[in-house]
């Protein structure tokens, strides 16, 4: 897939969970809290919309830097980074968002392979992630977080970096769920007033009953097969559930039209999922 000049877009996504695995762990986040979900009693954490789309490590005065990776040669290893203002130190003022202060997400050059991980931050303010390493190759690091400014203020930023990978053990790559399906019964067009629709189901097509993860009952991180360019998206209310599925309804606030690779997560009787999705973009003055 074509990359811009910054680096091959890749991003990264899900703490311990092998992308793709129906076999994520039962409980945790099952319970909802603030974030992007618009659901009853929950409010937005976002001060402001973010800046970068993860194909430049620098935006805005911040910069993703040191980026790391160290290994056992089991394939099991840890990925490290700090976050830095425009003076170069590290950030450690942070304002959660889904009930992390940094989502950190690893993808491949072919979005193949995807990793949604929530890294711990020592008091230096650098980062790390226990991370099961793939298979060699150019995959992009990518961070969202709002960082806390001088004046008080929130800053919602999304940085990336290409990193190159040492061999590990055979990549999880992100492949049919064997137990949730989700289509799309409307896709987005370009613009802040998108919406994109999906319908989640289990094997036998039936609805499902949709837990919370990270606060929202759904969690889509898309990216964009020409640029990588990355979107977030999380549903605006509760499931709609109908003969059909149980439905789901994002904003989605998309600039650019072209095709996308969609990561559905969702919580399916405690067990969280991973499903790919393809979808197109329209310019929303074409429909």
């Amino acid at each position: 897939m074509t990359r811009p000049a910054a680096g091959l877009a890749t991003a990264l996504v899900l703490g311990s969970l092998l992308a793709g695995c129906s076999s994520g762990a039962r409980g945790g986040d099952g319970q909802a809290g603030a974030g992007h979900t618009h659901a009853p009693g929950q409010e937005h954490s976002h001060t402001s919309l973010a800046v970068g789309d993860g194909t430049r490590a620098s935006e805005v005065g911040y910069t993703l830097d040191d980026v790391e990776v160290s290994t056992d040669g089991d394939g099991i290893g840890e990925l490290s980074f700090r976050i830095d203002d425009y003076d170069g130190n590290a950030v450690i003022d942070y304002v959660e968002e889904l009930t992390k202060e940094l989502h950190l997400y690893v993808v491949n050059d072919d979005l193949t392979v995807f990793r949604h991980l929530h890294p711990v931050r020592d008091d230096d303010g650098t980062w790390s992630a226990p991370f099961d390493v793939p298979d060699a190759g150019t995959y992009r690091v990518v961070t969202e977080f709002i960082a806390v400014d001088e004046g008080g203020n929130g800053d919602h930023v999304v940085l990336g970096s290409p990193l190159e990978l040492p061999p590990g053990d055979p990549g999880d790559t992100v492949s049919e769920d064997e137990v949730v399906t989700v289509t799309v019964s409307e896709a987005p067009t370009t613009g802040r007033n998108g919406e994109l629709r999906l319908v989640v189901r289990d094997a036998n097509r039936q609805p499902v009953n949709l837990g919370t993860y990270l606060g929202a009952y759904g969690h889509v991180t898309g990216f964009d097969t020409e640029t990588g360019a990355m979107v977030h998206l999380h549903p605006i209310d509760a499931p709609d559930i109908t003969e059909d599925g149980s439905e789901l309804t994002f904003h989605a606030e998309i600039a650019e039209p072209g095709d996308y690779r969609l990561f559905v997560q969702v919580r399916v009787d405690g067990f969280l999922h991973t499903v790919p999705v393809e979808v197109t973009v329209a310019p929303a003055d074409s429909v």
